[in-house]
């Protein structure tokens, strides 16, 4: 990895770039697939993408990078993984996702009152707060812990996954309900549909590619915050301005869906290096994973409550024509994934008002860390045994003001 911040930020601006673009043109080939060559051949292509990525990781990654598989690396894949946390927050996740399921299906009201449902909710909800507290005993006995509780008293980290969580699902629900709204009320071809997504991968690119530019002149705090505002905006064009009859695509839809995932792009590059500044290397995977599997489970809860706050609208109104109780529905979800936008919005500025430009904080701990490395190497060779430490801090004190005085 460079040790060049704008390096840095630039190659991380990139991975999010590439994210943005394949989800929307996941969107778009996906439509052309279901009206061409079928449906199937979505899936065939995720295959064969997925076996030329395996090639070209095997093929690019250099062979050292996790060392030699040895006796002993099986035996810390036993002891060193909290095994017992890992199946709690997996069933958890689990339960949760089918009951998700069922309370968005076609006889939802039925099926939530059935014992089962009722029992699995309840276990679900349950297994929460019980790995919380085994992360809190494993912790306190100094063993494995899969997602130390301590983590979460970074402000900016747990911020930043809130807002991911609530981002992701605003943008997943909102363009869902875009695209049955084309097809279902407007009577658009699959194919169609896909093409009006365009927008968004396109947006996306350009939003990674102006953050790799310009992020050592932002702050994270007012960046993420535009960006959330924005992205709330597009579900909140769709709510107002979508009807039986319209609107025509470049007069609402088509600026929805290039603000739609401005947020989620961004949140993605931000997040990173958020977590590199704040973290120790080996503490760094471990913030990223948690942040990418908040953002994975907002997608399927932000589309999930969508969807039964759409149906419990339509219970409610009672409305004969078909489209126009569909049109209703559309529009709940909308106004709900609006909300959601908004919500990130205060929670990005209550979790970020105090970070900082990330990449110059990043540089100037790089240049720390460098003195520190060449001036605990000195104190060694020197055998000043005891003294060291202080030695050290007056040493990067000095080196601080000497960088800080004015050049003459």
């Amino acid at each position: 990895v460079s040790s060049s911040p704008r390096r840095r930020s630039i190659a991380f601006a990139a991975m999010g770039g590439g994210q943005a673009v394949g989800f929307g043109l996941g969107l778009v080939l996906g439509g052309v697939f279901s009206d061409t060559l079928g449906w199937r051949w979505g899936f065939y292509a995720t295959a064969i993408l997925n076996a030329a990525v395996l090639a070209l990781a095997v093929w690019a990654l250099p062979p050292a990078i996790d060392g030699v598989l040895k006796k002993e690396l099986f035996s810390r894949v036993v002891h060193e993984i909290n095994w017992v946390g890992a199946l709690l927050i997996s069933a958890c996740l689990a339960l949760l996702s089918y009951e998700l399921a069922v309370a968005t299906g076609s006889n939802a009201n039925q099926s939530m009152r059935e014992p089962m449902n009722i029992t699995l909710i309840c276990v679900a909800v349950a297994l929460l707060p019980a790995f919380a507290l085994w992360m809190c005993r494993q912790s306190r006995l100094s063993r494995p812990t899969l997602v130390p509780n301590t983590l979460w008293a970074n402000l900016p980290l747990t911020s930043m996954c809130i807002t991911a969580f609530l981002v992701w699902g605003t943008l997943n629900a909102s363009e869902q309900l875009a695209a049955l709204y084309f097809e279902d009320v407007l009577g658009k071809s699959t194919l169609t549909a896909s093409l009006y997504f365009l927008p968004a991968p396109i947006c996306g690119l350009l939003m990674n590619i102006s953050i790799g530019a310009f992020l050592p002149h932002l702050r994270p705090s007012i960046v993420v915050l535009a960006a959330c505002l924005v992205s709330g905006i597009g579900p909140l064009l769709l709510a107002t301005l979508c009807r039986l009859d319209g609107p025509d695509y470049w007069r609402g839809p088509f600026q929805a869906m290039a603000l739609n995932p401005l947020g989620a792009d961004l949140m993605y590059t931000i997040a990173i290096l958020v977590m590199t500044a704040a973290f120790p290397a080996r503490t760094q995977a471990l913030a990223g994973g948690v942040f990418n599997m908040l953002s994975q489970i907002g997608k399927s809860v932000g589309i999930a409550t969508s969807a039964l706050i759409a149906r419990q609208v339509t219970a409610q109104t009672g409305d004969s024509d078909a489209m126009e109780s569909l049109l209703a529905e559309y529009k709940a979800g909308w106004w709900y994934n609006c909300a959601l936008g908004l919500i990130s919005v205060l929670v990005s500025f209550w979790g970020l008002r105090s970070v900082q430009k990330v990449e110059v904080k990043k540089r100037v701990s790089h240049d720390n860390f460098k003195m520190k490395s060449v001036c605990s190497e000195i104190c060694l060779d020197s055998n000043l045994g005891p003294r060291k430490p202080k030695i050290v801090d007056v040493f990067l004190r000095s080196s601080t003001r000497i960088r800080r005085a004015p050049q003459r």
